[in-house]
């Protein structure tokens, strides 16, 4: 029989294996093709003559004595001419595979869904249009446009003040880095860092309440002072680490009177939370440290004070370039030196920020027709309400018909800032790191959540909090400091934006704790399909409640 090239669906030990969802195309496309048979081939692979010697009609006969040459081109096209006749019926090929949906289906390519969502945001939107026109006789009714345009100016001016202030921290450090005495930073100068960052944090949160802006001012300054926030923190204190390293490094040559304690080691960017290792064990400073651990020592303190690249070192870094670079750089840890991408392209620049002013766009529609109107009807029924059965019945009608806006508003805001602002940031100081997010919407809990949907968040987290919490407590103290002061920054986000502080954002991120460990019991556990399901209902559920408990109570 002809070799075959459809794929064995038996593996090794003989069990089925899933395939691809598509077929390969296969490599020799004359073997799916009709086959003649074997009794109109000689043994030298030519057609063997008719036995009425009668022409078909296309080409000339020919003679039994003709030259091998004319005989091998004859045969050749009277191979071609009946591979070409086709069947009346073609043959399918079956082999054992799954949908494109199915569990164990390695497909992963759904960019035409990515297509749909696009274009059931313009009929939602055109559709829209079409209603506000036959009422009010214009197509869009903003009632938000005065909020994006009030003390705009302002809020520009405001912003890049927040963030230049953030600079005080490079002069500080070399404070840090040039000082022998309290003002070292494993001395005065944590202490002094600690300080400058609380005051700046508590003047910059209160500043939009003394200017009082809107709404819509607060939600953009909230985030990016957030953001700014955590670039200052990983600046100073990276930078902290660095200088005492590279003090360390200086003491060697005196080894002496230098501390032999091994180097410490910050967690790889790809380490998991439950994976980061403990700074290397000190039970070698009571050891007699000989010439050779001397020199590993050495070569550990200066590799920590290169870049990943390689081609810088501290403190070359320290100049106001630097700084200003990784301010630009679409990511919350501060390094020596990122990878970056040979040059901009200005045109993807282009199409991200034309993307980013659409998205707000449909932000804008979808909550002027499907979340403001819900918004101002419950209120007015909440305060005709008589008793605590209506409050109930009331609420409870809100968050249902928020669910669907809030999960699309959920699903905009995730694009404009992970892939068209991040990404125009990263286009724009050639960042050649662009994974700010991974496949989130297959999360099973929320760690996972956390892990995969906002990935510079999470690193800085990982790093700053965990890590430095881990070094000092235990595993669980280090995990309940780190969802502590993510539920804080939520709230504030949620305080800032409503000018409400009621503690459901903060109570609702403590509560994914034991959500999470319920998730990974042994009665849960391993149920990725039923996980998917309740992490989407939390999620769609936790949006819309968010809001009807902030805007209503």
């Amino acid at each position: 029989m002809a070799d075959s090239t459809s794929i064995d669906a038996r593996n090794q030990d003989g069990h089925t294996e899933c395939l691809q969802p598509r077929a390969r195309k296969p490599g020799k496309i004359e073997l799916l093709k009709p086959h003649m048979s074997d009794e109109l081939l000689r043994p030298n692979g030519y057609l063997r003559e008719p036995p009425s010697c009668v022409s078909s009609g296309r080409s000339t006969p020919i003679p039994a004595d003709a030259p091998p040459s004319v005989q091998a081109s004859s045969s050749a096209r009277r191979q071609i001419r009946a591979q070409q006749k086709q069947r009346m019926f073609p043959s399918i090929e079956y082999v054992d595979r799954v949908s494109h949906f199915d569990p164990m289906s390695d497909y992963r390519d759904f960019r035409g869904f990515f297509v749909l969502f696009w274009i059931g945001l313009a009929i939602m939107v055109i559709t829209s249009m079409l209603r506000n026109y036959k009422d009010t006789g214009y197509p869009l009714s903003i009632r938000q446009w005065n909020l994006f345009t009030e003390k705009v100016w302002e809020l520009g001016l405001s912003d890049g003040a927040m963030v230049a202030s953030t600079a005080l921290s490079l002069p500080l450090h070399k404070l840090y880095m040039s000082s022998f005495g309290v003002f070292r930073w494993n001395n005065l100068g944590m202490a002094i860092q600690s300080i400058y960052q609380a005051a700046w944090l508590t003047f910059w949160c209160s500043f939009p309440f003394i200017r009082d802006w809107s709404w819509t001012a607060q939600v953009f300054f909230t985030l990016h002072l957030l953001a700014i926030f955590m670039k200052m923190h990983s600046y100073a204190f990276y930078n902290g680490h660095l200088s005492e390293t590279r003090r360390r490094l200086n003491d060697l040559d005196t080894p002496d009177t230098a501390s032999k304690a091994a180097a410490y080691r910050y967690p790889q960017p790809r380490t998991h939370l439950q994976e980061i290792p403990q700074s290397p064990s000190q039970a070698q400073n009571s050891q007699s440290v000989n010439g050779e651990k001397l020199r590993q020592l050495r070569e550990d303190l200066a590799f920590e004070l290169a870049s990943p690249l390689g081609h810088v070192s501290y403190p070359q870094n320290l100049t106001l370039y630097n700084y200003a670079d990784f301010i630009f750089c679409p990511t919350l840890c501060y390094e020596l030196e990122y990878p970056r991408t040979p040059r901009i392209r200005w045109m993807e620049v282009f199409y991200k920020t034309l993307a980013v002013f659409g998205c707000i766009f449909l932000m804008t529609v979808t909550t002027e027709e499907f979340i403001l109107p819900v918004l101002d009807e419950s209120a007015v029924r909440l305060q005709a309400s008589q008793s605590i059965s209506d409050f109930g019945l009331i609420m409870g009608e809100t968050i249902g018909r928020l669910l669907f806006p809030f999960m699309v508003t959920f699903l905009l805001v995730f694009l404009v800032i992970f892939e068209y602002v991040l990404g125009a940031f990263a286009e724009i100081t050639r960042f050649a790191d662009r994974q700010f997010y991974a496949d989130w919407w297959n999360s099973c809990d929320w760690l996972e959540f956390s892990r995969e949907w906002n990935k510079p968040v999470h690193h800085f987290f990982r790093r700053h909090v965990y890590s430095a919490s881990k070094n000092h407590t235990s595993r669980p103290v280090a995990t309940v400091i780190t969802f502590l002061i993510s539920a804080l920054a939520h709230e504030l986000v949620m305080g800032c934006i409503t000018r409400k502080f009621r503690g459901y954002g903060f109570f609702a991120m403590m509560l994914q704790m034991p959500i999470v460990m319920v998730q990974r019991s042994r009665f849960v556990r391993g149920r990725t399909l039923l996980n998917n399901v309740l992490f989407w209902c939390s999620m769609i559920l936790g949006l819309s409640m968010m809001c009807a408990l902030y805007v209503l109570v």
